[in-house]
C-alpha cells in the first residue's frame, strides 16, 4: 500500500512543480454535486486504488479504514458486529467510498439525532498540495478535542488534500426499529416535530410530504412501543426500504428532473412560502426544494439566510450558478487561508467548492 500513496506523491509534487490542476476522485457517485473542477488537464487522482480496513475494534467503537474503501464493505463489517455509520451517509451508488463520502460531508435521515459526519471524524491521514504526508486527530475523542484540523475536511470537497485515512467513532445499531406515519399539513408537522425533539423520544429521523409525516422509532423495544402508544399513528412496513429510498434519492420525490435545491434552516421555520414541491428531513432542519421557472437563486438563498441558514443548488441542468451559498467576507477569508496554507499553488479540485479557489 506504501507504494501507492508513493505514486500518489510523485503525481502531486509532479502538478505543484508544473502548477497543472489535479482532479482527485473515488467512485465517482457524487461527481454531480458540487461546482465542476477548473482544469484543461485530464490527470486525476484516483482513491480507489488505496483500500482496505485498517483497524476496527469494535469494543471500542472505532474504525480506522483507507479512503478508497467502499462504503458498502464498510457497513458490511460494521454490521457483522451489529454496528453502523449513525450519521448515516447516502451512497448514490454501489462505487461510493469512505473518502467521498467525507470529502462531500453529506448526512442522512439520522443526522438530527445523532450528528453529523463532522461529529463521527475522529483522524484523518491526507496529502497536501505540495505531497506532504499529514496525520491529525487520532481514534480516541480525548485526541481531538480543541481545534480538530481532521474535521475540516468534512465538506472540502478535495480542496484541501487527497484523503488517504479516515477514522471514525461507530454506535451499535438499535435494538428495535418502526416507522410511524399520519396525516397533517406542513405547518402542523413542524409544530408536532419540533415539539417531539425536546422530548425523551426515541425519534431518529422525520420526514414530511405531501400532508404526510413519517417519524422512525429507534432503541430499545419497550422504549420503542411506548412511544408508539404515545405518538399514536399507523405503522408503516417495511420500514427499511422507505428510510433508504429518501437517503439514497430513490423516492419519487427525488425522480423529477427539476432543479434540486437543498435548504439548510432553523428548524422551527413555518412553512416556506417558494413555489415548487418540497420534502422536509431532520424535524424542519432540511427542506429539499424542487425548483421550477419561477425560482432563481437569489430569492432562494435569500429566503434561506432570512430562515438562519443557507442554501445549495444540489442537482441541476443550469450552467453558471454557484451551487454553495456565498459567504461573507471574513469567512472567504478563512477558507483563503486554509487553501495557501493545504494547497499553496491552488492545484487539487480547484474550483469544486467555490469557483475562486
Amino acid at each position: 500500500m506504501q507504494t501507492i500513496i508513493d505514486q500518489y506523491k510523485v503525481v502531486i509534487r509532479a502538478a505543484a512543480e508544473q502548477k497543472t490542476p489535479l482532479q482527485i476522485r473515488g467512485g465517482g457517485t457524487k461527481d454531480f454535486y458540487g461546482n465542476p473542477v477548473l482544469t484543461q488537464s485530464n490527470t486525476m487522482l484516483d482513491a480507489t486504488a488505496y483500500t482496505g480496513i485498517i483497524e476496527y475494534e469494535p469494543t471500542e467503537l472505532v474504525i480506522s479504514a483507507r479512503a478508497g474503501t467502499r462504503l458498502a464493505d464498510l457497513e458490511a463489517v460494521l454490521d457483522q458486529k451489529g454496528q453502523m455509520l449513525a450519521f448515516e451517509p447516502p451512497h448514490f451508488g454501489a462505487a461510493a467510498t469512505l473518502g467521498g463520502c467525507i470529502a462531500a460531508g453529506l448526512s442522512g435521515p439520522r443526522r438530527a439525532a445523532a450528528g453529523s459526519v463532522r461529529d463521527f471524524v475522529l483522524g484523518v491521514r491526507l496529502l497536501d498540495g505540495r505531497g506532504g504526508d499529514l496525520r491529525f486527530g487520532g481514534q480516541v475523542m480525548k485526541n481531538v478535542a480543541g481545534y480538530d484540523v481532521s474535521r475540516l475536511m468534512v465538506g472540502a470537497m478535495g480542496t484541501l488534500g487527497m484523503l488517504l485515512e479516515v477514522s471514525l467513532k461507530v454506535l451499535p445499531k438499535p435494538m428495535a426499529e418502526i416507522t410511524l406515519h399520519m396525516q397533517m399539513d406542513e405547518a402542523a408537522a413542524i409544530e408536532k416535530m419540533n415539539q417531539w425533539a425536546g422530548k425523551p423520544l426515541p425519534i431518529s429521523a422525520t420526514c414530511f410530504r405531501s400532508g404526510e409525516l413519517f417519524l422512525r422509532l429507534s432503541g430499545a423495544e419497550s422504549a420503542v412501543r411506548a412511544a408508539h402508544v404515545k405518538l399514536g399513528g399507523e405503522e408503516l412496513s417495511e420500514c427499511e426500504v422507505f428510510w433508504k429510498s429518501v437517503r439514497e434519492q430513490t423516492h419519487g420525490f427525488f425522480r423529477s428532473a427539476s432543479t434540486l435545491w437543498r435548504l439548510s434552516i432553523n428548524p422551527t421555520t413555518p412553512p416556506l412560502s417558494l413555489p415548487g414541491e418540497q420534502l422536509i428531513e431532520w424535524n424542519g432542519g432540511l427542506r429539499w426544494l424542487l425548483g421550477d421557472e419561477e425560482l432563481d437563486a437569489v430569492t432562494i438563498r435569500k429566503t434561506a439566510k432570512d430562515a438562519g441558514g443557507h442554501a445549495t443548488l444540489f442537482r441541476s441542468n443550469e450552467p453558471g450558478i454557484s451551487v454553495f451559498h456565498p459567504l461573507d467576507p471574513g469567512m472567504m477569508r478563512i477558507h483563503y487561508a486554509l487553501k495557501e496554507k493545504f494547497d499553496s499553488f491552488g492545484i487539487l479540485n480547484p474550483g469544486r467548492l467555490y469557483p475562486e479557489m
